[in-house]
């Protein structure tokens, strides 16, 4: 298991913690170590690939068989002997002499593969099983069922399994000899396709490298064409150590981090000519959290004041007036260290649950945001969507499966009430969220907004001022006895009728970042009176800027 924590050097002072680029692949997947080395299988092209993960230095393994590794994408290796997974069938081969040799065939696509001792253990997508066969005569043994729903690569250790899901973003622990999920980590990066266990020489820091494929958008330079930037699509592939920390006590696991600066800056540039007497402008500050931590908060252009609302941090500024034409830049600067989570409850851990706490109930079991919780297309809806069901989670996971089956994602001006979006079909992540908390609230289950922002996905760009399309909103859901568990509103939704991944069901990526819990994210008022009762908006007032920067990757608190 994970050693003391005096075994491990931040990444900066460890040379193993490093992102592995290795030359001329395009696509890897399964991986395994041989010593120092990593062995390594490129889909694409057909290499069997030796790697230094200090250098990136790389060697093809099979230069006069490569056809034949077309196409594989599972790994494994035992002595000298490689075995390798290709379309239906799993293949066998030696370092020596790398001409593949049959064992045997699936009547689904095997992807997959791990031999421990007189075993092999092989994942399907299609057929969604673990198969377990005899490693001399082929015969299967025994299956447990896959724990994600996409694509699936495979590595064992000791009494475990662990599994990388594509789909899901996600790396599974498993006990070996039942199958059953013990923990699962969500990746800093999308789409894993293999993964690996190494033992460094540095400080015997037992290292997780997962590798992962897909594509990027680049601008190209094209002389022959006019306007000569184009956008293209390239080939992304890399291997990067993954840090984690399971906190059985309370039911999660973080993995990798980050250091960020996120600054929030209103700049004042009025559309319409209004003069506002006493004006107080109140922005959420972000939030304490199980996997965000505030390490500083400043103010930007202006100094603010603090109060609480519901339990959460907000920046009040304060203007004598607000006069037609004024220009003025205000907001907060904070320094955050934030991970990825992913809470491991089961049906079971909530049977029997304590009575939800009344402060609870009377906040979030009510329709106080437009939820048109007293209209019948939301009131059927919430039948329909729950059914019999009465495990709290089982049935929050089943309502939102009924709004990813009913909703498909698309942005609009305005977010319109749960009732209106879900007679269209199509909703934003406000929009999904809405349905969302409305169908929960009317089956008993308390839940409330949280948002606000995702910091741009590109970790490799560290020092980079990064600047986010969208803000963006989720929700959390209130089991009594446990606590507020997050949930993404539409990420997840991305298989027509699904099945829908769990990545973001009880688990939230590191680039979250929370704050307004609960509570509106910004409000101004003149007076006391809120802003729309003076006919005008914020959107009328001011231009919002909202940048990060990425600092410095992280170990889990406890790696430290």
């Amino acid at each position: 298991m994970i050693p003391a924590p005096a075994a491990f050097l931040p990444p900066q002072a460890n040379p193993w913690l490093r992102t592995i680029r290795p030359y001329g692949a395009a696509a890897l997947y399964g991986m395994v170590f041989r010593g120092d080395s990593l062995i390594a299988i490129d889909y694409t092209q057909g290499y069997l690939l030796q790697i230094d993960p200090l250098s990136d230095n790389t060697t093809i393994l099979n230069p006069h068989h490569v056809e034949a590794f077309i196409g594989a994408t599972g790994l494994a290796l035992a002595g000298d002997t490689i075995w390798f997974t290709q379309d239906n069938g799993v293949y066998s081969c030696t370092l020596a002499d790398p001409t593949p040799h049959l064992l045997l065939t699936l009547p689904y696509p095997a992807n997959g593969i791990a031999v421990w001792q007189s075993t092999i253990y092989v994942t399907s997508q299609r057929s969604g099983y673990i198969f377990i066969f005899n490693r001399e005569t082929g015969r299967e043994i025994t299956r447990f069922y896959t724990p994600g729903v996409g694509f699936e690569n495979i590595t064992l250790k000791e009494e475990e399994i662990w599994v990388s899901d594509f789909t899901e973003q996600t790396v599974y622990c498993l006990e070996r000899a039942t199958g059953k999920i013990l923990f699962s980590v969500l990746t800093p990066f999308e789409c894993p396709t293999g993964l690996a266990f190494h033992t460094d020489s540095v400080s015997g820091q037992e290292v997780l490298y997962v590798a992962y494929a897909g594509d990027e958008p680049y601008i190209r330079d094209n002389p022959n064409a006019d306007p000569n930037y184009q956008l293209e699509f390239r080939d992304r592939t890399f291997i990067h150590p993954l840090s984690f920390h399971y906190n059985r006590a309370n039911s999660y696991a973080l993995s990798t981090g980050y250091l960020i600066e996120m600054s929030y800056v209103e700049e004042l540039s009025p559309l319409k000519q209004v003069e506002l007497p006493e004006v107080e402008w109140r922005i959420a500050l972000p939030a304490e959290t199980d996997r965000q931590k505030v390490k500083k908060v400043e103010p930007v252009g202006q100094p603010f004041t603090e109060e609480v609302q519901n339990g959460q941090r907000v920046a009040v500024f304060k203007f004598d007036s607000l006069k037609p034409g004024e220009r003025c830049i205000f907001g907060w600067k904070a320094l955050l260290e934030v991970w990825s989570i992913k809470y491991h409850l089961t049906p079971r851990q909530v049977e029997n649950l304590p009575s939800l706490p009344p402060d609870i109930a009377e906040l979030y079991l009510v329709d106080n945001d437009d939820l048109a919780m007293d209209t019948e297309i939301i009131r059927n809806a919430a039948t329909e969507a729950a059914g019999t069901e009465t495990n709290i989670l089982r049935k929050m996971y089943k309502i939102r499966n009924y709004v990813y089956d009913q909703l498909s994602y698309g942005i609009k001006p305005h977010i319109d009430t749960p009732d209106v979006a879900l007679q269209r079909g199509v909703g934003s992540c406000g929009e999904y969220l809405g349905i969302l908390l409305a169908l929960a609230r009317l089956n008993g289950i308390a839940c409330r907004t949280v948002g606000r922002y995702k910091c741009p996905l590109q970790s490799d760009k560290l020092g980079i001022p990064l600047q986010p399309d969208f803000n963006h909103v989720w929700m959390e859901f209130y089991v009594p006895g446990f606590g507020w568990l997050p949930m993404e509103s539409n990420p997840d939704d991305v298989v027509e009728r699904g099945p829908y991944p769990s990545r973001f069901f009880m688990g939230l990526a590191w680039y979250h970042a929370e704050m307004g819990k609960g509570i509106t994210f910004e409000t101004v008022t003149s007076q006391g009176t809120p802003l729309n009762k003076h006919e005008v908006s914020i959107g009328d007032l001011s231009i919002n800027h909202v940048r990060f920067t990425i600092l410095q990757e992280l170990q889990p608190p406890h790696l430290g």
